[in-house]
């Protein structure tokens, strides 16, 4: 694509090029507002005012010294920027520690009207082009399967957690009818929803027609098949373990593994989803070109 890395809102080192574009995002955030349990502090209402606060000091600057031009993006760029989001995963996750499927299920709406009014707010700070990805496969993660995955009865017939796929579906249809209902209430906005789902469900089903060997089994972790996964020895670290020094190391091939560290995909599986995120294929509308944004967030 010829795109530069984003830099993080949080950049202020080296002063950052925003001209491209500004990433707003955290690992392990949520949508709902973080709590004493939650992983980041960087919720989406948290990055909707990062972005606020952001636009704010860009204008000002642009208004006051003409030579910010060259690091910060122009005005009309907030209105022509493509704001993209992919977030509720980690909702989900989290909600699963504590909660029974119904109860998980119960929560959806709470969090996409946080949602909901975290992109109406973008909106009327000029926002027009919306990028936004459903959940994917939450219970076919190596973390996930053998966490909640020990009894058979609970797995579908590709050997994922049945109940959390289930509630990512759920999930996944309330978001598609709550971007319809942002569509057809600000008509002149651009909103692309993508099924990542599917993308990566297909990928995992037909895992070797397209190269790859282990859908299931993390490259970098400890505990060897079918996961390689255990959470007591992230991948890279080295503990002892029941009297014996043991280390999470990576796999030989990376390519051959849709997923990584029991947690995140790997680079050849991440390459495969975007070209079809690209293609358009498993998009509501025409695909929109990155390419044609002069910004993006």
């Amino acid at each position: 694509m010829g795109r530069p890395f984003l830099n993080p809102y949080l950049d202020s080192v080296g002063a950052p090029d925003f001209q491209k574009g500004c990433n707003f995002a955290a690992g392990g955030s949520t949508i709902l507002p973080a709590n004493a349990a939650s992983t980041s502090p960087f919720s989406f209402g948290v990055q909707v005012a990062q972005f606020v606060r952001f636009k704010d000091r860009v204008l000002k600057l642009l208004a006051k010294d003409k030579k910010s031009q060259k690091n910060l993006p122009l005005q009309d760029y907030f209105n022509q920027g493509l704001y993209m989001f992919d977030m509720g995963q980690n909702d989900i996750d989290g909600a699963f520690n504590s909660k029974s499927e119904d109860q998980v299920i119960a929560s959806f709406p709470a969090i996409l009207s946080e949602f909901e009014a975290g992109i109406k707010r973008l909106y009327t700070e000029g926002a027009r082009n919306f990028w936004v990805h459903n959940t994917g496969p939450l219970g076919c993660l190596p973390r996930i399967i053998a966490t909640f995955g020990t009894n058979p009865s609970k797995l579908d017939q590709l050997q994922c957690v049945d109940s959390h796929n289930r509630a990512a579906n759920v999930f996944n249809s309330q978001l598609h009818d709550l971007c319809t209902k942002f569509q057809g209430q600000f008509p002149d906005a651009n909103l692309t929803y993508v099924d990542i789902f599917s993308i990566k469900l297909k990928l995992i089903s037909n895992f070797s027609q397209y190269g790859f060997k282990q859908p299931l089994e993390a490259c970098c972790g400890y505990g060897g098949p079918p996961l390689n996964f255990d959470r007591r020895i992230a991948c890279g670290q080295t503990k002892v373990l029941n009297g014996s020094t043991v280390t999470g190391n990576p796999c030989n091939d990376t390519a051959e593994y849709v997923n990584w560290d029991g947690n995140h995909y790997t680079e050849a599986a991440n390459r495969y989803v975007s070209g079809e995120i690209l293609a358009g294929n498993y998009s509501n509308r025409l695909p929109l070109s990155i390419n044609t944004f002069t910004f993006l967030l």
